[in-house]
């Protein structure tokens, strides 16, 4: 085992862990785009749609009810980190869950250079794959 050599200068930085993933796949090559998202008051944001690699996101502030295939949606808070895979799967929702504060959040979207990031998903193919969706609430 090495180790690293010292900084000359004491550290003062604090490093928290906030998502480890192994995504199943990254394609190559890679394009990386860093969005800043905000979804006013009530928002719904996107409609259900896929992105073409892995995404990967931290909530600044407010909060987003979020939805992926095969999931029951969630509700995911200021200072919580998400993901998805990417790929095939369909992101059915990422609202804004408060009525009077806008949400943002920062996401990180690793896709094939030169296709689109995200993919909307039309209402035949919605229907086709209804069997993948987890149940919702009452």
């Amino acid at each position: 085992m090495t180790s690293s050599p010292q900084p000359a200068w004491p550290i003062t930085s604090v490093l928290t862990t906030l998502s480890e993933q192994t995504p199943p796949t990254v394609p190559q090559p890679t394009q990386v785009t860093t969005l800043l998202v905000e979804i006013p008051p009530g928002g719904r944001g996107l409609p259900p749609h896929r992105h073409s690699g892995p995404v990967f996101g931290y909530l600044l502030e407010g909060e987003m009810l979020f939805e992926l295939e095969g999931e029951p949606e969630r509700v995911i808070r200021a200072g919580e980190a998400f993901w998805e895979p990417g790929g095939d799967l369909i992101h059915y929702q990422d609202a804004n869950n408060l009525e009077d504060a806008t949400t943002r959040f920062i996401v990180v979207m690793l896709g094939v250079p030169g296709a689109q990031m995200v993919t909307f998903v039309d209402e035949d193919e919605l229907e086709r794959r209804r069997d993948r969706r987890a149940p919702r609430p009452a």
